[in-house]
């Protein structure tokens, strides 16, 4: 008979203390009307508690323009969650062209005002779009 009484107690525990079993997700995509690009499958950004994780943001043009265009993307999509560039920990760079990246360097540097995050720089031989010669994404974390 105990055991009966105690049934509902120790349910009741576990369910109490339990951790949740799905992560909760938000998503931000470019055209708003989505929250995610079913046709790649991706979205631009997903955000996990405080971390928000930013898809690769591309261009076809290593030149300060290209470069600028692809950090003013990146800046809308840190805006999406009310982020900075000052949010930023980490930042992943692929290029085709490591030394066209490093000679403009300083349009990249201008986004961080010297609050720069922890960086990987990768050149590779091709990106997902054929065309594209650099694609960076980045990983913020927002204050709690």
């Amino acid at each position: 008979m105990r055991y009966l009484i105690l049934l509902p107690f120790l349910f009741v525990f576990c369910r109490t203390f339990s951790q949740e079993t799905k992560i909760k997700k938000e998503k931000w995509h470019w055209n708003k009307a989505s929250k995610q690009d079913t046709t790649a499958g991706y979205a631009q950004v997903l955000k996990v508690d405080n971390i928000l994780y930013i898809s690769g943001v591309v261009t076809n043009d290593i030149t300060p323009e290209g470069i600028t265009s692809v950090y003013n993307n990146l800046k809308a999509s840190l805006a999406s969650y009310g982020a900075t560039f000052e949010n930023v920990v980490k930042e992943n760079l692929y290029t085709t062209d490591i030394e066209a990246m490093k000679k403009f360097n300083y349009v990249r540097k201008g986004f961080y005002k010297n609050d720069f995050p922890a960086a990987t720089w990768v050149q590779i031989q091709r990106l997902y779009m054929p065309q594209a010669k650099l694609e960076i994404e980045l990983i913020a974390h927002l204050p709690k």
